[in-house]
């Protein structure tokens, strides 16, 4: 089992490697996990075709994958020795400035924040932070989240803002974590702020009673202002996938924010928003600067045979916790693309970046008639029956030139079960979001036991105009349904 390990943090970083995948393959089928073995075996592709019908010694087999276990353990041992530093880092921190309680305090004119020591805070001089943009010398209060209780993550944090004599208020919220994934629920919790005085001084906040052991400060406003800061952040990580899956595509980037909304087959966005108008040029220059193709590398995907996550996909310093700068011109939060994972042995069909799940549908699948592997989402239909209440539903996302899709259903009691001929079916309201929230060009995994159970669907659904047409009189589709 140590050496599986070592090899699925080999892939995951060297997902290219169609050898490691292989051995990867091979040390699962040794522990009797058919399953992975099977999906790291279709990673492999050629490789593994060679191999097994090959008489290649054992030795040399085992001696190219010591090499990898060896560099494997190279790398964990580094990371080790990395998060040991930063933790100590993290703790020197909060020993030289202990965590405080403002006792009357009010933030954007509900409260100030006295973010001073419990010693010091009946004497402290009372600072106001204020998120309105029309005050005058406000704050400037940015958004970031990472995994509840992540003493690492808060420690780069605070590194990010030492030296900074501008004064300004980090907001940190808090992801649950489901195995190794972390969940982007609606309004998530927050969980502490960072914040720098005028002086350069770098003072802590919980939010959370039983670790600060106090009574935290109101904040209504932070909490609101949190909600809408993830609304862009999800409209923001649409776009950006969709001027990355276009270059992809393409070989060059978007010129217009109307050349990602066209009609189809042109209808890389199921539409647009107020904010996409806003920062299309800003992201699109952010493209074009880091190079998108470099971006997309620089963020693994999840290693989707073990259930295992890569590097969350988030600007700013820390990949594995979800640390970012949160800059509103720069690169988004979710700076890795959108894609789509389908379990069949769960039911599930998750939107994730990185090792974050933006949401986690209940589908309907077909069992063995479901195909396992890589897609890409080539066609996005509106009514591919013609109209909302075929055997299609209301929306269709076609899976590379194949006959298969993700759709809607004219049978919803069939979402939980293995009714399908093949397809992957979704509620109405779930494929319209679905529709809305990723761009055609999003690569589709789909395997076994790699997704949590746990549903994450908001209350109030990602949605975006839809002024074009998006249906395609011109083609009958013969999705196996």
């Amino acid at each position: 089992m140590k050496n599986s390990q070592h090899l699925k943090a080999y892939v995951q970083m060297h997902p290219e490697n169609k050898m490691a995948w292989y051995l990867l393959g091979k040390e699962y089928y040794k522990n009797g996990q058919h399953g992975k073995g099977n999906y790291c075996f279709n990673q492999a592709g050629e490789v593994y075709e060679a191999f097994e019908h090959s008489k290649v010694p054992a030795d040399m087999l085992r001696e190219y994958e010591e090499g990898l276990l060896q560099a494997g353990r190279q790398r964990s041992q580094r990371h080790q020795r990395t998060r040991r530093l930063l933790l100590l880092f993290a703790m020197f921190l909060l020993v030289i400035m202990p965590a405080a309680q403002a006792p009357s305090s009010s933030l954007a004119g509900e409260h100030e924040t006295g973010l001073v020591s419990h010693a010091d805070a009946a004497d402290a001089p009372v600072e106001t932070i204020s998120t309105d943009t029309s005050a005058t010398e406000s704050k400037k209060v940015s958004f970031t989240a990472q995994a509840v209780g992540d003493t690492a993550a808060s420690g780069k944090a605070m590194a990010t803002m030492i030296g900074s004599k501008k004064p300004s208020v980090k907001a940190v919220l808090g992801m649950k974590r489901a195995g190794k994934w972390l969940l982007w629920k609606e309004k998530l919790p927050l969980t502490s702020t960072l914040e720098t005085s005028k002086a350069g001084a770098i003072v802590y906040q919980s939010y959370d009673p039983v670790s600060c052991a106090c009574q935290p400060p109101e904040h209504t406003v932070l909490t609101k202002q949190a909600a809408q800061w993830q609304v862009v952040q999800e409209q923001l990580a649409t776009l950006w996938s969709a001027i990355l899956a276009f270059q992809k595509n393409k070989g060059s980037l978007p010129d217009s924010l109307q050349q990602l909304a066209g009609p189809f087959p042109g209808n890389w966005l199921g539409g647009t928003t107020p904010v996409m108008k806003q920062k299309f040029t800003a992201l699109r220059a952010a493209a074009e600067s880091s190079s998108a193709p470099g971006v997309t590398k620089a963020f693994p995907t999840p290693n989707v045979a073990s259930g295992t996550s890569g590097a969350a996909a988030t600007s700013g310093t820390s990949a594995v916790t979800g640390v970012s700068g949160g800059g509103e011109d720069s690169i988004p939060f979710f700076a890795g693309p959108l894609t789509i994972i389908v379990d069949k042995q769960n039911h599930r069909l998750a939107v994730v970046s990185g090792s974050i799940i933006l949401r986690n549908y209940k589908v309907g699948l077909g069992g063995n008639k479901t195909p396992e592997g890589s897609f890409v989402i080539t066609d996005k239909v509106v009514n591919p029956n013609g109209h909302a209440n075929g055997e299609f539903g209301s929306r269709g996302l076609q899976l590379s030139e194949s006959n298969y899709a993700i759709h809607g259903t004219n049978d919803p009691n069939s979402i939980g079960e293995d009714e399908s001929q093949g397809c992957i079916r979704m509620k109405r309201e779930d494929v319209e979001e679905l529709f809305a929230l990723v761009p055609k060009g999003t690569k589709v995994t789909i395997s076994k036991g790699v997704l949590p159970e746990e549903l994450v669907l908001p209350k109030e659904r990602f949605s975006s105009s839809t002024p074009h047409d998006q249906t395609n009189p011109r083609k009958v589709y013969h999705w196996l349904n």
